[in-house]
């Protein structure tokens, strides 16, 4: 019998899996899960494709909505996902893997500009 995630999934190779933009209307870029295939009846229980899929979404995303091997349902993301987003047209979403559990995630808004700040990165 196949597994429930068999015919969603593009395999690229052992430990990496594209859910195709194709998977819900509307995604602006495919979804790629580092997993290998032993973990994928896990996280397919866990409903978390569908995270990746909806981060896919996101605007400004750039390539893929990516899923570490420590993919688990999140608050919005899944934890252990990550999206780069531009930076012209893009979010930024400290929240979406949710705070409860003090993930180290953390937002900072500042008058500095990028000129200012330049000279003092060592």
């Amino acid at each position: 019998m196949p597994a429930p995630w068999q015919g969603i999934l593009k395999k690229i190779d052992d430990y990496r899996w594209e859910i195709p933009k194709s998977y819900k209307a509307g995604m602006s870029v495919p979804g790629l899960i580092f997993a290998s295939e032993s973990m994928l009846n896990h996280i397919w229980q866990e409903q978390v494709f569908q995270q990746v899929a909806n981060v896919a979404f996101l605007p400004g995303i750039v390539d893929h909505s990516l899923a570490m091997p420590d993919i688990h349902w999140g608050y919005g993301f899944p934890i252990g996902g990550v999206a780069a987003t531009r930076v012209e047209d893009g979010v930024v979403s400290p929240g979406g893997v949710g705070f409860d559990i003090n993930c180290g995630v953390r937002l900072l808004r500042t008058n500095l500009t990028e000129e200012e700040v330049r000279p003092k990165i060592e």
